[in-house]
This record gives C-alpha cells, sequence and structure tokens, in this order.
C-alpha cells in the first residue's frame, strides 16, 4: 500500500513538472526568419555567439536571457527595435524577477 502510495505522488511531481515547463514556453518566429534567411541553426547560433542548442531551444519556445535576445536579432540582420516581430510581445526577458 505504502509503494502504491509512493508511486501516485511520484507520477503527480512528473506531470506538475511537465506541465510546469509546458507554462515556461512561449511562440516566437526565430526560426520562421531563420529559414527565410537560408540560415541553419549552426550559422544563425556562430553568428549569434551562442550555442547551436541554445538556438533550439529558443526555437521550440523556451525563453532566454535578454542578452541573447538582442545577440540572435542582430545575428538575423535585424534592428533591437524589430524585438516584438522576432519575439512577439513577451513579459518575462529571461531574467530572475526582482523580490
Amino acid at each position: 500500500m505504502e509503494r502504491k502510495r509512493n508511486q501516485t505522488k511520484l507520477v503527480e511531481r512528473e506531470e506538475q513538472v511537465v506541465s510546469s515547463e509546458a507554462e515556461k514556453r512561449m511562440p516566437n518566429n526565430v526560426r520562421k526568419i531563420r529559414e527565410a534567411l537560408l540560415l541553419s541553426k549552426a550559422e544563425l547560433a556562430r553568428k549569434a555567439g551562442v550555442s547551436a542548442l541554445t538556438i533550439d531551444r529558443i526555437e521550440a519556445g523556451y525563453n532566454c536571457r535578454m542578452d541573447t535576445k538582442r545577440k540572435i536579432i542582430l545575428a538575423l540582420g535585424m534592428k533591437l527595435s524589430d524585438k516584438d516581430r522576432v519575439f512577439g510581445n513577451q513579459e518575462s526577458d529571461g531574467e530572475p524577477e526582482p523580490r
């Protein structure tokens, strides 16, 4: 009986982690713009000075720091004022919230 309770708690915890991961994802246009420019993930990563894994995560909708967004916008040949076109109107910039 105890084992079943522990398994139930574990499943509940896994569901919480999965749902909180989904909440962290924010759609953006990085992939669309990159592909329109005929750039690979590796090429964009090199131009932006970040890893290809970072580009992959951002394209999957994960948030990133403001500095990373700036690097990507510039690497795409866009102006910083185009940030909403690239990343949408995201409230969070990946920085920890002030307490």
